[in-house]
């Protein structure tokens, strides 16, 4: 074969592996955007959940904590964490934490410094933006799951790390979380939360001027059993013996 055939060979060749290649790569582009497609919002998927938390874990870095979409007129089940992919942190007290790559906490964007007024501080408004319990109890029962909790769900919390209270989100994923009781709990009593007090302080601080509401929220979203210290407020103990707000979480 001559120099030239050859050359028109080797480009021929060249220009097939080229188109195969090609090809591939725009079929895994098309797969890809398919997925991005059908995620929707923070409760995607768990994976979604994850890089978000990932992103901006609470207490570390600068101590930014994820802004979620904020109340809706209409709620709709968000999708948790995949089974067995949460684990729970513990205090040397024993109280319960959640954790940080799942659950990192995420904010209100309708409640700022400026809306307090409108918002936390005025009575009546968490139960404005609650969502509905055939939503929450559907969730609660997928997050169990997420966290390998095993026990009766009537003696946990579906709880909201950063309480609607403090200015969480109300449905956002990445701030629910089924909180285990607290020690010297007795089984089939209900929950026994301590972590509900810790919020009234917080947000009484707040609406007194004496605590700023992101400085709580990152305190909160951190460890609830450090919150009050974390915002200067003296914590007297009587955290069990305390009525959480009836307007709290």
């Amino acid at each position: 074969m001559s120099i030239a055939p050859r050359r028109l060979a080797l480009a021929a060749a060249t220009a097939a592996v080229l188109a195969v290649t090609t090809s591939g790569c725009s079929s895994g582009s098309d797969d890809d955007k398919t997925e991005s497609k059908g995620a929707k919002g923070p409760s995607s998927s768990a994976s979604a959940s994850s890089s978000a938390s990932a992103a901006a874990p609470a207490g570390s870095g600068d101590g930014t904590v994820p802004a979620g979409p904020g109340p809706q007129s209409s709620y709709t089940v968000q999708k948790q964490p995949a089974p067995g992919t949460c684990a729970y942190r513990w205090t040397a007290a024993k109280e319960p934490l959640p954790d940080t790559k799942c659950t990192p906490g995420a904010t209100n964007p309708k409640v700022t410094p400026d809306t307090l007024k409108t918002t936390i501080c005025r009575s009546g408004y968490t139960k404005d933006i609650r969502p509905p319990t055939n939503i929450t109890s559907r969730e609660k029962t997928a997050n169990a799951a997420s966290y390998g909790y095993k026990k009766s769900l009537r003696d946990a919390e579906y709880d909201h790390l950063i309480s609607l209270q403090l200015g969480g989100d109300p449905n956002d994923p990445r701030n629910l979380w089924v909180e285990p009781p607290s020690p010297g709990h007795k089984e089939g009593a209900g929950p026994n939360n301590p972590k509900d007090v810790v919020e009234t302080k917080l947000k009484s601080a707040i609406c007194s001027g004496k605590a700023d509401l992101r400085k709580a929220q990152q305190a909160i979203a951190r460890d609830w059993t450090t919150a009050l210290a974390a915002v200067g407020i003296k914590d007297d103990g009587k955290g069990r013996r305390e009525t959480a707000d009836a307007d709290g979480d």
